[in-house]
């Protein structure tokens, strides 16, 4: 059962090994993100982050599909994270059902615009974002599980 799909260009991290994972039940993080499938370095890297006693997948966005809809991953409590909203779409457009989505962090750079103090976005990612919400999912910003939720709308998108 998917618990939480999560966008935070990290990845995982002390936050969301610790904190989103204790807060969500998960016992299984799935990193869904195409480079790291192919980077060892960075795969060795991940894994030295996650909380002891949890499973720790790390797969491309169409091996990702492929074993969500397989079925495989129904015995966990799955956290999914990715590090753009351009995979959540890839992801909502093959996996019925996922409706919500929790934006953690995503860096400021010159190309950005600031949605709140950790969540920066590049038009593309406006243009995205407005697509999932057009789909009926849910959008939130949350970086830690106590932090008080923005949801994200139009209204947001185009201040």
């Amino acid at each position: 059962m998917i618990k939480l799909l999560r966008v935070d260009y990290r990845l995982v991290h002390g936050q969301v090994a610790i904190s989103w994972s204790r807060h969500i039940g998960a016992d299984c993080i799935l990193v869904a993100n195409d480079e790291v499938a192919k980077d060892e370095m960075r795969q060795s890297m991940l894994r030295l982050s996650k909380p002891q006693g949890m499973k720790l997948v790390i797969k491309s966005i169409e091996d990702s599909i492929k074993s969500i809809k397989s079925g495989v991953t129904e015995k966990y409590n799955l956290f999914i994270v990715v590090n753009n909203v351009q995979d959540v779409e890839r992801l909502a457009k093959e996996i019925p059902g996922l409706n919500y989505v929790n934006l953690g962090v995503l860096p400021a750079n010159e190309n950005t615009k600031a949605l709140s103090k950790a969540i920066n976005v590049t038009s593309e990612d406006v243009e995205t974002l407005k697509k999932l919400l057009a789909k009926n999912i849910k959008i939130d910003i949350q970086q830690v599980p106590t932090e008080a939720i923005t949801h994200v709308d139009e209204k947001l998108l185009e201040s």
